[in-house]
Protein backbone atom coordinates (compact mmCIF):
# COMPACT_ATOMS: atom_id res chain seq x y z
CA UNK A 1 0.00 0.00 0.00
CA UNK A 2 3.04 2.45 1.20
CA UNK A 3 4.63 1.57 -2.55
CA UNK A 4 1.25 2.22 -4.30
CA UNK A 5 1.30 5.90 -2.20
CA UNK A 6 4.69 6.92 -3.35
CA UNK A 7 3.89 5.86 -7.06
CA UNK A 8 0.44 8.29 -6.45
CA UNK A 9 2.66 10.76 -5.52
CA UNK A 10 5.54 10.48 -7.95
CA UNK A 11 2.80 10.59 -10.84
CA UNK A 12 1.16 13.10 -9.29
CA UNK A 13 4.16 15.63 -9.02
CA UNK A 14 5.01 14.67 -12.70
CA UNK A 15 1.88 16.15 -13.67
CA UNK A 16 2.03 18.95 -11.41
CA UNK A 17 5.41 20.14 -12.83
CA UNK A 18 4.47 19.67 -16.31
CA UNK A 19 4.62 23.10 -18.16
CA UNK A 20 1.48 24.46 -19.24
CA UNK A 21 1.59 25.55 -23.13
CA UNK A 22 0.32 28.70 -24.07
CA UNK A 23 -3.49 28.67 -25.52
CA UNK A 24 -3.01 28.52 -29.48
CA UNK A 25 -5.09 31.94 -31.06
CA UNK A 26 -7.01 30.93 -34.39
CA UNK A 27 -6.91 34.11 -36.37
CA UNK A 28 -8.96 35.62 -39.30
CA UNK A 29 -6.76 37.72 -41.70
CA UNK A 30 -6.93 39.67 -45.00
CA UNK A 31 -7.55 37.02 -47.40
CA UNK A 32 -7.86 39.53 -50.18
CA UNK A 33 -4.62 39.43 -52.12
CA UNK A 34 -4.84 35.18 -52.07
CA UNK A 35 -8.51 35.19 -53.30
CA UNK A 36 -6.72 37.87 -56.46
CA UNK A 37 -4.34 35.64 -57.16
CA UNK A 38 -6.63 32.50 -57.04
CA UNK A 39 -8.70 34.22 -60.43
CA UNK A 40 -5.85 33.35 -62.31
CA UNK A 41 -6.35 29.59 -61.53
CA UNK A 42 -7.34 28.00 -64.48
CA UNK A 43 -10.44 25.89 -63.26
CA UNK A 44 -13.40 27.90 -63.27
CA UNK A 45 -14.61 27.13 -59.98
CA UNK A 46 -11.34 27.29 -58.37
CA UNK A 47 -11.69 31.11 -58.65
CA UNK A 48 -12.28 31.10 -55.04
CA UNK A 49 -14.39 34.33 -53.55
CA UNK A 50 -14.00 33.93 -50.13
CA UNK A 51 -11.92 31.10 -48.18
CA UNK A 52 -12.42 31.63 -44.92
CA UNK A 53 -15.28 30.91 -42.84
CA UNK A 54 -17.71 34.34 -42.11
CA UNK A 55 -19.60 32.29 -39.13
CA UNK A 56 -16.96 29.54 -37.78
CA UNK A 57 -14.70 30.44 -34.96
CA UNK A 58 -12.36 27.83 -34.29
CA UNK A 59 -11.34 29.27 -30.96
CA UNK A 60 -14.87 28.42 -29.59
CA UNK A 61 -14.77 25.21 -31.32
CA UNK A 62 -11.52 24.23 -29.35
CA UNK A 63 -12.33 26.06 -26.05
CA UNK A 64 -13.99 22.51 -24.52
CA UNK A 65 -10.31 21.34 -24.64
CA UNK A 66 -7.90 24.21 -23.78
CA UNK A 67 -7.36 22.97 -20.12
CA UNK A 68 -6.27 19.43 -21.33
CA UNK A 69 -4.21 20.48 -24.17
CA UNK A 70 -2.45 23.15 -22.52
CA UNK A 71 -0.75 19.78 -20.71
CA UNK A 72 -0.30 18.66 -23.70
CA UNK A 73 3.09 19.19 -25.44
CA UNK A 74 4.54 19.18 -28.83
CA UNK A 75 6.99 16.47 -27.12
CA UNK A 76 3.92 14.52 -26.37
CA UNK A 77 2.85 14.96 -29.95
CA UNK A 78 5.97 13.93 -31.57
CA UNK A 79 6.27 10.76 -29.09
CA UNK A 80 2.65 9.52 -30.47
CA UNK A 81 3.76 10.16 -33.62
CA UNK A 82 4.86 6.93 -35.09
CA UNK A 83 2.45 5.00 -33.30
CA UNK A 84 -1.15 6.85 -34.55
CA UNK A 85 0.28 8.63 -37.82
CA UNK A 86 -0.70 6.68 -40.92
CA UNK A 87 -1.20 3.72 -39.10
CA UNK A 88 -3.93 1.17 -39.94
CA UNK A 89 -6.53 0.37 -37.11
CA UNK A 90 -5.13 -3.08 -36.64
CA UNK A 91 -1.74 -1.41 -35.49
CA UNK A 92 -2.96 1.77 -33.49
CA UNK A 93 -5.07 -1.27 -31.69
CA UNK A 94 -2.41 -3.32 -31.05
CA UNK A 95 -0.54 -0.29 -29.64
CA UNK A 96 -3.26 0.49 -27.43
CA UNK A 97 -3.31 -3.70 -26.41
CA UNK A 98 0.15 -3.33 -25.62
CA UNK A 99 0.50 0.21 -23.56
CA UNK A 100 1.91 2.31 -25.70
CA UNK A 101 -1.51 4.33 -26.24
CA UNK A 102 -4.06 5.28 -24.72
CA UNK A 103 -7.36 6.00 -26.59
CA UNK A 104 -7.02 9.52 -24.52
CA UNK A 105 -3.87 9.96 -25.53
CA UNK A 106 -5.05 8.81 -29.17
CA UNK A 107 -8.02 11.60 -29.00
CA UNK A 108 -5.29 14.71 -28.04
CA UNK A 109 -3.20 13.72 -30.37
CA UNK A 110 -6.04 14.23 -33.11
CA UNK A 111 -7.03 17.23 -31.17
CA UNK A 112 -3.10 18.52 -31.30
CA UNK A 113 -3.04 17.68 -34.93
CA UNK A 114 -5.92 19.59 -35.89
CA UNK A 115 -5.30 22.92 -33.51
CA UNK A 116 -1.31 22.79 -34.74
CA UNK A 117 -2.45 22.84 -38.83
CA UNK A 118 -5.57 24.63 -38.59
CA UNK A 119 -4.56 27.60 -36.65
CA UNK A 120 -1.93 28.12 -39.26
CA UNK A 121 -3.10 30.39 -42.00
CA UNK A 122 -0.88 29.14 -44.66
CA UNK A 123 -1.54 25.34 -44.18
CA UNK A 124 -5.12 25.27 -42.99
CA UNK A 125 -7.16 23.04 -44.83
CA UNK A 126 -10.83 24.24 -43.47
CA UNK A 127 -11.76 20.53 -43.21
CA UNK A 128 -13.50 20.44 -39.39
CA UNK A 129 -16.92 22.39 -38.88
CA UNK A 130 -17.08 21.72 -35.07
CA UNK A 131 -15.73 19.16 -32.87
CA UNK A 132 -17.35 17.08 -29.67
CA UNK A 133 -16.49 18.84 -26.30
CA UNK A 134 -17.54 15.65 -24.60
CA UNK A 135 -14.81 13.44 -26.85
CA UNK A 136 -11.80 13.76 -23.65
CA UNK A 137 -14.11 12.59 -21.35
CA UNK A 138 -15.44 9.70 -23.51
CA UNK A 139 -11.92 8.41 -24.64
CA UNK A 140 -11.19 7.86 -20.57
CA UNK A 141 -14.32 5.82 -20.28
CA UNK A 142 -13.06 3.56 -23.15
CA UNK A 143 -9.84 3.04 -21.59
CA UNK A 144 -11.52 1.82 -18.00
CA UNK A 145 -14.14 -0.30 -20.34
CA UNK A 146 -11.33 -1.70 -22.63
CA UNK A 147 -12.32 -5.35 -23.83
CA UNK A 148 -10.38 -7.89 -24.79
CA UNK A 149 -10.50 -8.14 -28.73
CA UNK A 150 -10.43 -4.81 -29.88
CA UNK A 151 -7.55 -5.78 -33.05
CA UNK A 152 -10.28 -5.19 -35.63
CA UNK A 153 -12.88 -2.47 -33.92
CA UNK A 154 -13.70 1.12 -34.11
CA UNK A 155 -13.81 0.16 -30.44
CA UNK A 156 -12.35 3.65 -28.48
CA UNK A 157 -10.86 5.18 -31.79
CA UNK A 158 -11.91 9.34 -32.71
CA UNK A 159 -13.73 9.33 -36.80
CA UNK A 160 -15.44 12.22 -38.10
CA UNK A 161 -18.48 12.77 -39.62
CA UNK A 162 -19.76 14.34 -42.63
CA UNK A 163 -21.79 17.44 -41.57
CA UNK A 164 -25.08 16.56 -42.53
CA UNK A 165 -24.74 13.28 -40.43
CA UNK A 166 -26.87 13.94 -37.07
CA UNK A 167 -25.14 13.54 -33.85
CA UNK A 168 -26.79 14.17 -30.81
CA UNK A 169 -24.94 16.65 -28.55
CA UNK A 170 -23.35 18.17 -31.69
CA UNK A 171 -24.60 20.66 -34.61
CA UNK A 172 -25.72 19.02 -38.23
CA UNK A 173 -25.60 22.15 -40.74
CA UNK A 174 -25.03 20.04 -44.03
CA UNK A 175 -22.87 23.65 -44.24
CA UNK A 176 -26.14 26.00 -44.45
CA UNK A 177 -26.52 28.72 -42.88
CA UNK A 178 -30.14 27.54 -42.65
CA UNK A 179 -29.26 24.56 -40.16
CA UNK A 180 -26.24 26.88 -38.32
CA UNK A 181 -28.84 26.34 -35.48
CA UNK A 182 -29.57 22.46 -35.88
CA UNK A 183 -28.26 21.43 -32.60
CA UNK A 184 -30.66 19.57 -31.32
CA UNK A 185 -30.97 15.76 -32.46
CA UNK A 186 -30.91 12.03 -32.34
CA UNK A 187 -28.15 10.05 -33.45
CA UNK A 188 -28.88 8.97 -37.07
CA UNK A 189 -29.24 5.18 -37.55
CA UNK A 190 -25.68 4.82 -38.68
CA UNK A 191 -23.76 6.82 -35.44
CA UNK A 192 -25.70 4.58 -32.97
CA UNK A 193 -24.19 1.71 -34.32
CA UNK A 194 -20.94 3.44 -34.44
CA UNK A 195 -21.76 4.07 -31.07
CA UNK A 196 -22.75 0.34 -30.33
CA UNK A 197 -19.46 -0.72 -31.86
CA UNK A 198 -17.09 1.47 -29.46
CA UNK A 199 -16.29 4.59 -31.96
CA UNK A 200 -15.45 8.07 -30.28
CA UNK A 201 -17.37 10.80 -32.36
CA UNK A 202 -14.38 12.83 -32.28
CA UNK A 203 -16.65 15.74 -34.62
CA UNK A 204 -17.87 16.99 -38.24
CA UNK A 205 -16.12 17.24 -41.30
CA UNK A 206 -16.65 20.44 -43.56
CA UNK A 207 -18.48 19.62 -47.02
CA UNK A 208 -19.96 21.10 -50.45
CA UNK A 209 -23.05 22.94 -49.08
CA UNK A 210 -26.18 21.19 -49.66
CA UNK A 211 -24.09 17.80 -50.25
CA UNK A 212 -23.51 20.19 -53.42
CA UNK A 213 -26.65 20.29 -54.55
CA UNK A 214 -27.15 23.71 -54.11
CA UNK A 215 -24.81 26.86 -56.36
CA UNK A 216 -24.10 25.88 -60.13
CA UNK A 217 -20.20 25.94 -61.38
CA UNK A 218 -19.48 26.70 -57.57
CA UNK A 219 -15.96 25.77 -55.73
CA UNK A 220 -16.41 22.12 -54.44
CA UNK A 221 -15.39 21.94 -50.77
CA UNK A 222 -17.20 24.84 -49.72
CA UNK A 223 -19.47 25.70 -47.73
CA UNK A 224 -20.97 29.12 -45.76
CA UNK A 225 -20.45 27.76 -42.20
CA UNK A 226 -17.09 25.55 -42.74
CA UNK A 227 -15.89 28.05 -45.55
CA UNK A 228 -13.24 26.74 -47.88
CA UNK A 229 -12.04 23.39 -47.70
CA UNK A 230 -8.50 22.47 -49.53
CA UNK A 231 -6.61 20.09 -50.68
CA UNK A 232 -3.38 18.77 -48.74
CA UNK A 233 -1.77 17.68 -52.12
CA UNK A 234 -1.96 21.14 -53.08
CA UNK A 235 -3.43 23.60 -51.70
CA UNK A 236 -5.83 26.18 -53.67
CA UNK A 237 -3.95 24.12 -56.86
CA UNK A 238 -5.89 20.75 -56.80
CA UNK A 239 -9.38 20.64 -56.25
CA UNK A 240 -10.80 18.83 -52.97
CA UNK A 241 -13.50 16.96 -54.89
CA UNK A 242 -16.73 16.54 -53.26
CA UNK A 243 -19.52 17.00 -51.61
CA UNK A 244 -17.71 14.84 -48.95
CA UNK A 245 -14.27 17.23 -49.09
CA UNK A 246 -13.83 17.52 -45.43
CA UNK A 247 -14.42 14.03 -44.82
CA UNK A 248 -11.35 12.78 -47.42
CA UNK A 249 -9.51 15.89 -46.80
CA UNK A 250 -9.27 15.39 -43.42
CA UNK A 251 -8.55 11.11 -43.60
CA UNK A 252 -5.62 12.81 -46.21
CA UNK A 253 -4.28 15.00 -43.30
CA UNK A 254 -4.47 12.65 -40.73
CA UNK A 255 -6.95 14.34 -38.54
CA UNK A 256 -8.90 11.21 -37.51
CA UNK A 257 -8.77 7.74 -37.94
CA UNK A 258 -11.42 7.73 -40.25
CA UNK A 259 -14.43 9.39 -41.52
CA UNK A 260 -17.84 8.93 -43.01
CA UNK A 261 -18.91 10.63 -46.22
CA UNK A 262 -22.61 10.39 -48.18
CA UNK A 263 -22.73 10.30 -51.92
CA UNK A 264 -25.49 10.53 -53.74
CA UNK A 265 -23.53 10.75 -57.38
CA UNK A 266 -19.42 10.64 -56.69
CA UNK A 267 -19.98 12.47 -53.50
CA UNK A 268 -17.71 9.83 -51.74
CA UNK A 269 -15.39 8.42 -54.70
CA UNK A 270 -14.35 12.07 -56.23
CA UNK A 271 -13.33 13.26 -52.73
CA UNK A 272 -11.77 9.60 -51.62
CA UNK A 273 -10.14 10.01 -55.23
CA UNK A 274 -8.83 13.70 -55.07
CA UNK A 275 -7.08 13.12 -51.48
CA UNK A 276 -5.71 9.80 -52.32
CA UNK A 277 -7.70 7.78 -49.89
CA UNK A 278 -9.94 4.63 -49.82
CA UNK A 279 -13.76 5.57 -50.33
CA UNK A 280 -17.03 2.96 -50.80
CA UNK A 281 -20.26 3.72 -51.86
CA UNK A 282 -21.96 0.96 -50.55
CA UNK A 283 -25.09 -0.42 -52.74
CA UNK A 284 -28.49 1.26 -52.25
CA UNK A 285 -29.99 -0.31 -49.05
CA UNK A 286 -26.77 -2.21 -47.10
CA UNK A 287 -26.38 1.22 -44.72
CA UNK A 288 -29.33 3.35 -43.12
CA UNK A 289 -29.72 7.00 -44.30
CA UNK A 290 -32.29 7.92 -41.55
CA UNK A 291 -31.10 11.27 -39.54
CA UNK A 292 -29.22 12.10 -42.45
CA UNK A 293 -29.75 15.89 -44.20
CA UNK A 294 -30.93 14.37 -47.94
CA UNK A 295 -30.84 14.96 -52.03
CA UNK A 296 -32.75 11.75 -53.08
CA UNK A 297 -34.13 8.89 -50.83
CA UNK A 298 -33.41 7.24 -54.24
CA UNK A 299 -29.87 7.34 -54.70
CA UNK A 300 -28.35 8.64 -51.00
CA UNK A 301 -25.67 6.28 -48.83
CA UNK A 302 -23.21 6.96 -46.22
CA UNK A 303 -19.74 5.38 -46.69
CA UNK A 304 -16.46 4.69 -45.10
CA UNK A 305 -13.78 6.67 -46.20
CA UNK A 306 -10.18 5.67 -44.89
CA UNK A 307 -6.35 5.07 -45.31
CA UNK A 308 -6.61 1.96 -46.29
CA UNK A 309 -9.00 -1.00 -47.20
CA UNK A 310 -8.58 -2.80 -44.58
CA UNK A 311 -9.78 0.15 -42.14
CA UNK A 312 -12.90 0.39 -45.03
CA UNK A 313 -13.45 -3.47 -44.41
CA UNK A 314 -13.80 -2.64 -40.32
CA UNK A 315 -15.57 0.72 -40.50
CA UNK A 316 -18.09 -0.76 -43.11
CA UNK A 317 -18.78 -3.61 -40.72
CA UNK A 318 -19.37 -1.07 -37.55
CA UNK A 319 -22.07 0.88 -39.83
CA UNK A 320 -24.41 -2.08 -41.21
CA UNK A 321 -27.50 -2.97 -39.45
CA UNK A 322 -31.43 -3.52 -40.72
CA UNK A 323 -33.27 0.14 -40.07
CA UNK A 324 -37.00 -0.07 -39.67
CA UNK A 325 -37.26 3.31 -40.35
CA UNK A 326 -35.20 3.10 -43.66
CA UNK A 327 -37.06 0.30 -45.81
CA UNK A 328 -34.46 0.09 -48.18
CA UNK A 329 -32.38 -1.94 -45.47
CA UNK A 330 -35.04 -4.73 -44.89
CA UNK A 331 -33.40 -7.94 -45.64
CA UNK A 332 -29.87 -6.42 -47.04
CA UNK A 333 -27.88 -6.82 -43.94
CA UNK A 334 -26.08 -10.02 -44.44
CA UNK A 335 -24.08 -11.37 -41.56
CA UNK A 336 -20.56 -10.74 -43.54
CA UNK A 337 -17.44 -10.89 -41.79
CA UNK A 338 -15.54 -8.42 -43.98
CA UNK A 339 -11.98 -8.27 -42.83
CA UNK A 340 -11.70 -12.02 -42.64
CA UNK A 341 -12.86 -11.97 -46.16
CA UNK A 342 -9.54 -9.94 -47.06
CA UNK A 343 -6.95 -12.62 -45.79
CA UNK A 344 -8.07 -14.64 -48.97
CA UNK A 345 -8.13 -11.54 -51.20
CA UNK A 346 -6.06 -12.29 -54.60
CA UNK A 347 -5.99 -10.90 -57.73
CA UNK A 348 -4.82 -14.07 -59.69
CA UNK A 349 -7.54 -15.05 -62.05
CA UNK A 350 -10.10 -12.42 -61.28
CA UNK A 351 -11.92 -10.75 -64.72
CA UNK A 352 -11.52 -7.24 -64.70
CA UNK A 353 -13.20 -5.38 -66.76
CA UNK A 354 -11.58 -2.18 -68.77
CA UNK A 355 -12.97 0.69 -70.23
CA UNK A 356 -11.15 1.32 -73.61
CA UNK A 357 -11.49 5.14 -73.47
CA UNK A 358 -9.66 5.16 -70.41
CA UNK A 359 -6.51 3.10 -71.81
CA UNK A 360 -5.51 7.13 -73.02
CA UNK A 361 -4.50 8.02 -69.43
CA UNK A 362 -1.47 7.01 -68.92
CA UNK A 363 -1.48 6.16 -65.11
CA UNK A 364 -4.83 4.09 -65.68
CA UNK A 365 -2.84 2.03 -68.84
CA UNK A 366 0.39 1.61 -66.60
CA UNK A 367 -1.67 0.23 -63.48
CA UNK A 368 -3.85 -2.56 -66.08
CA UNK A 369 -0.42 -3.70 -66.61
CA UNK A 370 0.71 -4.28 -63.18
CA UNK A 371 -3.08 -5.84 -62.72
CA UNK A 372 -1.86 -8.45 -65.95
CA UNK A 373 1.33 -8.93 -64.21
CA UNK A 374 0.05 -9.88 -60.75
CA UNK A 375 -2.47 -12.62 -62.36
CA UNK A 376 -5.95 -10.91 -63.28
CA UNK A 377 -7.47 -11.54 -66.35
CA UNK A 378 -7.92 -8.20 -68.40
CA UNK A 379 -11.22 -8.01 -70.43
CA UNK A 380 -11.42 -4.40 -72.88
CA UNK A 381 -14.76 -3.12 -73.75
CA UNK A 382 -16.66 -0.52 -74.65
CA UNK A 383 -19.45 0.02 -73.07
CA UNK A 384 -23.03 0.66 -74.37
CA UNK A 385 -23.83 4.08 -75.74
CA UNK A 386 -26.40 5.14 -73.17
CA UNK A 387 -27.27 8.39 -71.51
CA UNK A 388 -28.68 9.25 -68.20
CA UNK A 389 -31.67 11.55 -69.38
CA UNK A 390 -33.32 12.90 -66.70
CA UNK A 391 -31.16 12.66 -63.76
CA UNK A 392 -31.57 16.60 -62.67
CA UNK A 393 -35.43 15.71 -62.25
CA UNK A 394 -34.60 12.84 -60.39
CA UNK A 395 -32.60 14.57 -57.78
CA UNK A 396 -34.96 18.58 -57.91
CA UNK A 397 -38.63 16.27 -57.19
CA UNK A 398 -36.31 14.21 -54.80
CA UNK A 399 -34.81 16.69 -52.80
CA UNK A 400 -38.09 19.01 -52.81
CA UNK A 401 -39.89 16.28 -51.01
CA UNK A 402 -36.87 15.01 -48.86
CA UNK A 403 -35.90 17.76 -47.91
CA UNK A 404 -39.16 18.61 -46.11
CA UNK A 405 -39.31 15.59 -44.42
CA UNK A 406 -36.21 15.89 -42.98
CA UNK A 407 -36.86 19.13 -41.35
CA UNK A 408 -39.67 17.91 -39.92
CA UNK A 409 -38.89 14.32 -38.72
CA UNK A 410 -35.13 14.97 -37.80
CA UNK A 411 -34.23 18.60 -37.22
CA UNK A 412 -34.41 20.36 -34.32
CA UNK A 413 -37.93 21.46 -33.61
CA UNK A 414 -36.00 25.13 -32.89
CA UNK A 415 -35.62 25.32 -37.17
CA UNK A 416 -38.08 27.32 -38.89
CA UNK A 417 -37.36 26.36 -42.27
CA UNK A 418 -39.74 23.69 -43.72
CA UNK A 419 -38.91 23.95 -47.25
CA UNK A 420 -36.53 24.35 -50.16
CA UNK A 421 -38.68 27.51 -50.60
CA UNK A 422 -37.38 28.92 -47.33
CA UNK A 423 -33.89 28.02 -47.76
CA UNK A 424 -34.16 30.23 -50.75
CA UNK A 425 -35.51 33.29 -49.23
CA UNK A 426 -33.70 33.31 -46.05
CA UNK A 427 -30.33 33.09 -48.01
CA UNK A 428 -31.63 36.70 -50.26
CA UNK A 429 -31.60 38.28 -47.07
CA UNK A 430 -27.87 38.21 -46.96
CA UNK A 431 -26.56 36.16 -50.20
CA UNK A 432 -22.86 37.81 -49.78
CA UNK A 433 -22.73 35.65 -46.96
CA UNK A 434 -25.08 32.78 -47.32
CA UNK A 435 -24.62 32.40 -50.67
CA UNK A 436 -21.97 34.27 -52.06
CA UNK A 437 -22.17 31.44 -56.12
CA UNK A 438 -25.60 31.73 -56.01
CA UNK A 439 -28.49 29.52 -54.82
CA UNK A 440 -29.41 28.41 -58.50
CA UNK A 441 -29.82 24.25 -58.34
CA UNK A 442 -32.61 25.18 -55.17
CA UNK A 443 -33.48 27.74 -57.56
CA UNK A 444 -34.22 25.32 -59.77
CA UNK A 445 -35.74 22.78 -57.76
CA UNK A 446 -38.61 25.23 -56.98
CA UNK A 447 -38.69 25.48 -61.12
CA UNK A 448 -39.29 21.99 -62.01
CA UNK A 449 -42.95 20.85 -62.31
CA UNK A 450 -42.48 16.55 -63.01
CA UNK A 451 -45.88 15.19 -62.33
CA UNK A 452 -45.61 12.20 -59.79
CA UNK A 453 -46.51 9.87 -62.92
CA UNK A 454 -43.51 11.33 -65.20
CA UNK A 455 -41.21 11.30 -62.08
CA UNK A 456 -41.72 7.74 -61.93
CA UNK A 457 -41.12 6.81 -65.33
CA UNK A 458 -37.81 8.83 -64.95
CA UNK A 459 -36.67 7.12 -62.05
CA UNK A 460 -37.72 3.91 -63.85
CA UNK A 461 -35.80 4.57 -66.55
CA UNK A 462 -32.75 5.79 -65.30
CA UNK A 463 -32.39 2.85 -63.40
CA UNK A 464 -32.97 0.71 -66.29
CA UNK A 465 -29.73 2.60 -68.34
CA UNK A 466 -27.86 2.74 -65.38
CA UNK A 467 -28.34 -1.14 -64.71
CA UNK A 468 -27.71 -1.58 -68.82
CA UNK A 469 -24.57 0.01 -68.92
CA UNK A 470 -22.66 -1.70 -66.24
CA UNK A 471 -24.25 -5.11 -66.14
CA UNK A 472 -24.20 -5.76 -70.54
CA UNK A 473 -20.14 -5.97 -69.86
CA UNK A 474 -20.25 -8.00 -66.45
CA UNK A 475 -23.09 -10.24 -67.61
CA UNK A 476 -21.17 -10.80 -71.05
CA UNK A 477 -17.83 -11.00 -69.99
CA UNK A 478 -18.25 -12.91 -66.70
CA UNK A 479 -16.96 -9.89 -64.89
CA UNK A 480 -15.61 -9.50 -61.38
CA UNK A 481 -15.55 -5.88 -61.51
CA UNK A 482 -15.45 -3.45 -63.77
CA UNK A 483 -12.48 -0.75 -63.53
CA UNK A 484 -12.89 3.03 -63.26
CA UNK A 485 -11.12 6.32 -62.95
CA UNK A 486 -12.33 8.45 -59.79
CA UNK A 487 -15.92 9.50 -59.81
CA UNK A 488 -16.39 9.12 -63.75
CA UNK A 489 -18.83 6.33 -63.79
CA UNK A 490 -20.45 7.42 -60.56
CA UNK A 491 -23.68 8.29 -62.20
CA UNK A 492 -24.37 5.48 -63.78
CA UNK A 493 -23.23 3.40 -60.82
CA UNK A 494 -25.86 5.78 -58.52
CA UNK A 495 -28.97 5.23 -60.62
CA UNK A 496 -27.96 1.17 -61.26
CA UNK A 497 -27.62 1.35 -57.52
CA UNK A 498 -24.25 -0.75 -57.85
CA UNK A 499 -21.15 -0.33 -55.06
CA UNK A 500 -17.83 1.35 -55.56
CA UNK A 501 -14.55 1.38 -54.03
CA UNK A 502 -11.86 3.19 -55.01
CA UNK A 503 -8.28 2.95 -54.04
CA UNK A 504 -5.29 5.15 -55.04
CA UNK A 505 -3.67 4.24 -57.86
CA UNK A 506 -0.68 7.20 -58.53
CA UNK A 507 -0.19 10.58 -58.85
CA UNK A 508 -0.14 12.86 -62.13
CA UNK A 509 3.37 15.41 -62.75
CA UNK A 510 1.69 17.76 -61.28
CA UNK A 511 1.34 15.97 -57.89
CA UNK A 512 -2.41 15.40 -58.08
CA UNK A 513 -3.58 11.94 -56.56
CA UNK A 514 -5.69 9.79 -58.92
CA UNK A 515 -7.34 6.30 -58.00
CA UNK A 516 -8.63 3.12 -59.82
CA UNK A 517 -12.45 2.46 -59.15
CA UNK A 518 -14.03 -0.86 -58.77
CA UNK A 519 -17.26 -1.43 -59.52
CA UNK A 520 -19.18 -4.52 -59.16
CA UNK A 521 -23.24 -5.99 -58.60
CA UNK A 522 -25.27 -5.22 -55.62
CA UNK A 523 -24.21 -6.49 -52.38
CA UNK A 524 -20.86 -7.15 -53.38
CA UNK A 525 -18.84 -5.02 -51.37
CA UNK A 526 -17.15 -8.30 -49.81
CA UNK A 527 -15.63 -9.23 -53.17
CA UNK A 528 -14.74 -5.42 -53.82
CA UNK A 529 -13.15 -4.92 -50.73
CA UNK A 530 -11.29 -8.15 -51.56
CA UNK A 531 -10.17 -6.50 -54.80
CA UNK A 532 -9.46 -3.58 -53.46
CA UNK A 533 -7.11 -4.70 -50.78
CA UNK A 534 -5.54 -7.20 -53.45
CA UNK A 535 -4.50 -4.11 -55.52
CA UNK A 536 -3.57 -1.79 -52.49
CA UNK A 537 -0.65 -4.59 -51.32
CA UNK A 538 0.32 -5.48 -54.42
CA UNK A 539 0.60 -1.69 -55.36
CA UNK A 540 1.27 0.94 -52.49
CA UNK A 541 1.47 3.68 -54.48
CA UNK A 542 -0.42 6.05 -51.65
CA UNK A 543 1.75 9.15 -50.39
CA UNK A 544 1.36 11.22 -47.62
CA UNK A 545 1.16 14.93 -48.37
CA UNK A 546 4.27 16.00 -47.62
CA UNK A 547 3.30 19.92 -46.24
CA UNK A 548 1.32 17.74 -43.64
CA UNK A 549 4.01 14.97 -41.75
Amino acid sequence: MRKLTIILGILILFISCKKKELPVVFSHYDESSEIAEQQNHQINRMKFKLIQSKYLDMNLVFKPFEEELAYFSEKDYYNLEPYILEKDIPSIQQSVKSGILTYEKIVLFYLYRIRKFESNNELALHSIISLNPEVINQAREKDLKRPENIINTLYGLPILLKDNINTAGMPTTAGAFALKDNNSTDDAFIVKKLKENGALILGKANLSEWAYYFCSGCPVGYSAIGGQTLNPYGRKVFETGGSSSGSGVSIAANYAIAAVGTETSGSILSPSSQNSVVGLKPTIGLLSRTGIVPISSTLDTPGPMTKSVIDNAIFLSAMTGEDIKDTTTKGNILELNYVEALKSATLKGKRLGVIKQLLSDSIYKITIDKLKGAGAEIIEFEPPQIGLNGFLTLLNIDMKNDLPNYLKNYADKNIQITSVDDVVKLNLLDSIKRAPYGQQLFEGILQDTTSKEKFSLVKQNLHESGVEFLNTPIEDYELDAILSINNYHAGFAAVAKYPCLTVPMGYKNSGEPISLTFIAKPFHEEKLLELGYAFEQFTKVRKFPKSYK
